[in-house]
């Protein structure tokens, strides 16, 4: 994000990309990698780490215009909305979801899973399929659910425009991103991150490897490529939880939607249930109605 009083030229697009948890800490920040677009070019300016969600509202209170993507769902899937008889607009729903406890949200989700048949316990929104994410309404392995209820009203709280779900200042723009759509774009199903570093193994080391050096050519969908100093592609390779790359390929999500009509967004997509950004448009008609 440029500072504000800053001119920047027309043809340089600022985005950002936040790799995200739901309890953040010293130990396991919310991690933002800060860009530029420049023609086909997107160019990492710096990595940022916040220990408290005040702290990322202050930050995404930064002047736009800026688009980031955020590695955290923005909806919650319509079929579990209506079986609970939840609201059905996404601002009461949100509104709804945030007042409740972490311990209401597993114990009524639990309940929802225990009375489905095996194989279709979560339900799913239209994107999750053609994404390849996993349901909203997983509270572990990972806990998106919470990440959902913890993320969603500090974006509020920063007055950010979410696009078919929430009118805020149009300058800062906040999309649903997924690091792991363009990881396996790029890589298939090999693994690049643990969380704990003795799970490090060098299989890990050289996908997170793979990963950057595609990037760096432009080696997917997307026709950008990423522009790196020495020092940063190191980080990006090292860090064995893969925070700092997953934050990268979220930037480069919002590089690509910021120069989308309508930011990538599909104009039909479900009100109650978001989008991920990037998503394959084919992919999306095969899982509609899920």
């Amino acid at each position: 994000m440029t500072a504000p009083g800053a001119r920047t030229s027309p043809a340089v697009l600022r985005v950002a990309g936040v790799d995200f948890t739901s309890r953040p800490r010293r130990a396991k920040p919310i991690t933002v990698a800060l860009g530029r677009r420049q023609g086909d070019a997107v160019v990492l300016e710096r990595l940022e780490a916040h220990v408290e969600g005040s702290s990322l509202v202050r930050f995404l209170r930064t002047p736009g215009p800026w688009t980031a993507a955020f590695d955290f769902p923005f909806g919650l899937p319509r079929e579990l909305v209506e079986t609970l008889d939840w609201p059905r607009k996404w601002p009461e729903l949100m509104r709804h979801y945030g007042g409740l406890t972490r311990g209401e949200i597993r114990a009524t989700f639990a309940a929802f899973c225990a009375a489905r048949p095996v194989g279709r316990k979560f339900a799913h929104r239209d994107c999750d399929a053609g994404a390849g994410s996993s349901s909203p309404m997983k509270w572990v392995n990972p806990p998106v659910a919470y990440m959902l209820h913890f993320g969603v009203p500090l974006l509020l709280e920063a007055g950010l425009h979410l696009p078919h779900l929430h009118a805020g200042d149009v300058s800062r723009v906040a999309l649903e991103g997924y690091p792991g759509l363009l990881a396996r774009e790029l890589i298939g199903r090999r693994s690049y991150k643990h969380d704990a570093r003795a799970g490090d193994t060098p299989e890990r080391r050289g996908a997170r490897r793979d990963i950057v050096d595609a990037l760096e050519r432009g080696a997917t969908r997307l026709g950008l490529r990423l522009v790196v100093d020495a020092a940063q592609r190191r980080t990006l390779v090292e860090e064995p939880s893969a925070d700092r790359l997953d934050a990268v390929l979220c930037l480069m999500q919002a590089a690509w939607a910021a120069a989308q009509p309508n930011h990538g967004v599909p104009e039909d997509i479900d009100p109650l249930e978001g989008w991920i950004v990037s998503t394959p448009l084919p992919s999306r008609q095969s899982c509609a109605g899920r």
